[in-house]
């Protein structure tokens, strides 16, 4: 397990466990899982660490999804009507499976513009919106985004996630992004084969 992904993980248990302490409103308004994965407050290793830590006391992770850490909650939350009873950690991002195919829906409520790549057929439909500058609080690591993608791993859901893009991340999307654009923009030779 990287560093990041531990820091992440932290973040998103410690944050659970004080939203659903019984009887502590307090407890929810210190540490706001759905408000993690909107990004409010940016994304940073502090969020990460409260809202993994939170989560950690009522249950483990389901590592049963490549690549990320799930925790299923005992009880659903619930933001501008959409519900979650999942929390998930995968790199350097903290963010919830929304009930249903609900990625257009969060794109509407909260400003997000379509996505251009399906992430190699991870995302069938993606949208993401880059905080502003003045929030970019880890610039020096990466860009921090919003994001809400449907896939057919999710299982019927949707993740809605704040991630943290590093530089090097962003250029191999960017490079990949090129490639694909350049082998639809070629001619298809394979009607003729590639020496005729």
């Amino acid at each position: 397990m990287t560093i990041r992904l531990y820091i992440v993980r932290s973040a998103a248990l410690a944050a659970t466990a004080l939203l659903l302490a019984p009887g502590t409103a307090s407890a929810q308004a210190e540490v706001d899982i759905f408000g993690a994965a909107l990004c409010e407050p940016p994304y940073s290793s502090d969020i990460a660490t409260r809202v993994s830590d939170a989560v950690e006391k009522f249950t483990k992770p389901d590592m049963s999804m490549m690549g990320a850490a799930v925790y299923h909650l005992p009880k659903p939350i619930e933001r501008d009507g959409f519900v979650t009873q999942a929390v998930v950690f995968s790199g350097a991002s903290i963010g919830v499976l929304v009930e249903g195919h609900a990625a257009a829906q969060l794109a509407a409520k909260y400003n997000l513009q379509r996505e251009t790549s399906d992430l190699l057929g991870a995302s069938t439909l993606g949208f993401s919106r880059r905080l502003p500058d003045k929030l970019q609080i880890r610039k020096e690591l990466g860009l921090i985004s919003l994001i809400a993608r449907e896939g057919p791993a999710l299982g019927g859901k949707t993740l809605l996630a704040c991630e943290l893009d590093s530089y090097e991340d962003l250029e191999r999307l960017e490079a990949l992004k090129r490639y694909l654009s350049s082998r639809k923009a070629a001619p298809d030779n394979s009607e003729n084969g590639p020496n005729q």
